[in-house]
């Protein structure tokens, strides 16, 4: 089980080094990205939540920098394209974050263990979805398919999975903390404290800002 991002970083930009992407990939998340990666990582959740501002939120900056990090850092309710991607080594099948799904509601997996039942991510063609019977969880590939790929694991597989997910999780912060003090000296605090609302986790210490 890995977070990922679903990636689709714009062939122009140019405000930091990124690396291409294919478009409509996955980039996994941890702490052993490279910088550039971790830049691209960045610029996709920045560019998720570029929307022009409405109602009583401040306008954007005038400088492209502060424009695009503008709806990062000023929005309540942040974005990120992508979600967990759960992959059986046994058997090759590989569960996908679906349309409905984002990464700042991974936590929500946590919370369909407890309650049981079922976890959607996304709607026809494709639906992606987690159930459990018991200790066991099925991840049901497309819902909308009677003959789907399936991946069953237990409850207390799912849970090591999970703290794995945090882990990475908690590996990018620290690593995305540091690439902004490099990168964005003057955006260093706000962008890792965004950063860490989108993905649920403890705002990580970061270097004095110059």
């Amino acid at each position: 089980m890995q977070p990922v991002l679903e990636m689709c970083t714009p062939g122009d930009f140019a405000l930091w080094p990124v690396v291409e992407v294919e478009s409509a990939g996955f980039l996994p998340l941890g702490g052993e990205l490279s910088p550039t990666e971790v830049g691209t990582a960045v610029a996709r959740i920045a560019g998720c939540n570029d929307i022009d501002p409405e109602g009583d939120r401040p306008p954007r900056p005038a400088d492209p920098l502060g424009s695009f990090l503008h709806g990062l850092l000023t929005f309540d309710d942040l974005f990120a394209a992508g979600g967990l991607r759960v992959t059986d080594t046994s058997t090759g099948v590989t569960f996908l974050p679906g349309c409905c799904d984002g990464l700042e509601d991974w936590r929500d997996w946590h919370r369909f263990i407890d309650a049981g039942g079922r976890l959607g991510f996304g709607h026809d063609p494709v639906s992606p979805m987690a159930e459990r019977f018991g200790h066991t969880v099925r991840l049901t590939v497309n819902a909308e398919r009677s003959d789907s790929p399936v991946i069953e694991l237990s409850v207390s597989e799912l849970r090591d999975l999970l703290a794995g997910v945090e882990r990475d999780l908690g590996g990018f912060l620290a690593s995305a903390a540091d690439w902004a003090s490099r990168h964005l000296p003057g955006h260093c605090a706000a962008v890792t404290a965004a950063l860490a609302r989108v993905l649920r986790l403890p705002a990580p210490a970061v270097r004095p800002e110059a």
